[in-house]
């Protein structure tokens, strides 16, 4: 009790210590302000010092109220216990030493262990070993960087142990308190199962329709490139035989018959050139015959014929694109044709520069025009099919296409397509 009477006179003491020895450092540093205000700081320090002493030998005398202070903070403690009880995500608290020191309702529940079990016991038993270096360093990191809090494991899948050996996910935020001495570190964690095999099957879903898509595509492909070789070999040919008849009729003819025959051979010649367009957009065959360079040199001097549009074609020297495969070949072929249509029908522009190259193992295409450029919601609208379904074959093959600004004011279209990956769709 002798220590309880002295501890008013220590903590005097103490402060009327510290209040001395500002005082003396000032006087020391020959301040400017003026002796009586330093003495009036001096006295205010030592009424404090008072105060503060007889305030704490009235709480040691008077039993009553700390009984009551006691009952307060024990009360607080139950409250704030069943706060972290009644919380539904795990809440765990470990020491310096990891060791486990708060071990909430939930964190039973997600774990399967009783509380009396795992309080005291090493945080390592809740994670799996391949882990538990990597946890437990990381934890160290974060004690001395000082920082309060952080999510763990950014842009991750963190595993968790259950008390019967199985494991699963969860997201999960650290923070600390407390002396470097003495620092408690504060989990808290959500089990991610269900989520994750809801995200697992999503995935799944998209894989499996992104393979269904793509098998459409390749089927609609190989019936345009059925028609496309029907028209240009059965019907040219007939077409043909049918204006070599025409002229010598014409040659055999005079009078009104001369002249219908020579206005039917003009009819003719429209009705070949019109089949061997329609066979070049169903199908190019020298796409399949020529290579994709030559391909889309063709592409783009027939855009330039019929948009007026002038457009300057930078391509690969030699045979550098003759070994694409045959997909990959089609899915830049239908961008490159894509973007040109997109360019005649909506920029408005009078230039337009195509490149096409294999940079880095990989098949890139890029259409830039100077037109009036790309609204802002055109990416995003419900009636851009023919961009949602460019994205579409270059994702399934592996590749990215971005659609924006381009540095001249109008649009710029970029593909890049690797080769010699897997499909998406050919995954387990």
């Amino acid at each position: 009790m002798s220590g309880a009477r002295n501890t008013p006179l220590l903590v005097a003491g103490v402060v009327l210590g510290a209040a001395l020895l500002v005082f003396l450092n000032v006087a020391a540093l020959g301040t400017s302000r003026p002796w009586l205000q330093m003495l009036d700081v001096f006295v205010d320090l030592l009424v404090l010092a008072c105060a503060a002493g007889y305030a704490v030998r009235r709480a040691l005398r008077d039993e009553p109220r700390a009984e009551s202070i006691r009952a307060a903070l024990d009360e607080s403690e139950a409250q704030l216990a069943g706060i972290v009880d009644s919380a539904m995500d795990a809440i765990i608290t470990v020491d310096a030493a990891q060791r486990i020191v708060l071990f909430n309702r939930a964190a039973e529940t997600m774990f399967g262990c009783a509380r009396r079990d795992a309080i005291g016991d090493r945080l390592d038993r809740f994670i799996p070993s391949r882990f538990r270096d990597t946890h437990r360093s990381h934890i160290e990191r974060f004690g001395a960087t000082g920082g309060t809090r952080r999510r763990m494991g950014e842009n991750l899948v963190l595993w968790a142990l259950r008390a019967d050996g199985t494991e699963f996910p969860i997201e999960a935020s650290i923070s600390q308190a407390g002396e470097p001495d003495k620092r408690l570190f504060t989990v808290i964690l959500r089990d991610t199962t269900q989520r994750k095999a809801a995200e697992d099957a999503l995935r799944q879903q998209q894989a499996e329709l992104r393979e269904l898509s793509a098998r459409v595509l390749e089927a609609r492909e190989e019936e345009k490139t059925l028609i496309a070789r029907e028209l240009h070999d059965e019907l040219g040919q007939l077409l043909t035989a049918l204006k070599l008849d025409l002229d010598w009729l014409r040659a055999r003819s005079a009078g009104e018959v001369a002249e219908k025959a020579a206005q039917m051979s003009v009819v003719l010649d429209r009705t070949v050139g019109s089949v061997r367009r329609i066979s070049a957009d169903l199908r190019p065959l020298m796409l399949d015959d020529l290579g994709l360079a030559d391909a889309a040199a063709w592409l783009v001097e027939d855009f330039m014929q019929r948009s007026g549009t002038e457009c300057k074609f930078e391509r690969p020297g030699g045979d550098v694109l003759d070994g694409v495969e045959r997909s990959v070949a089609t899915t830049v072929y239908r961008a490159l044709q894509e973007s040109l249509t997109n360019v005649a029908r909506h920029s408005g522009a009078a230039h337009a520069w195509v490149l096409l190259k294999l940079e880095d193992g990989a098949v890139r295409l890029e259409v830039e025009d100077d037109g009036r450029g790309m609204p802002p919601t055109a990416q995003i609208s419900n009636r851009s099919l023919g961009l949602k379904g460019m994205r579409e074959r270059v994702s399934y093959h592996g590749g990215t296409l971005e659609a924006g600004p381009a540095p001249r004011g109008g649009t710029r279209v970029k593909v890049r397509i690797p080769l010699h990956v897997e499909t998406i769709g050919s995954q387990p």
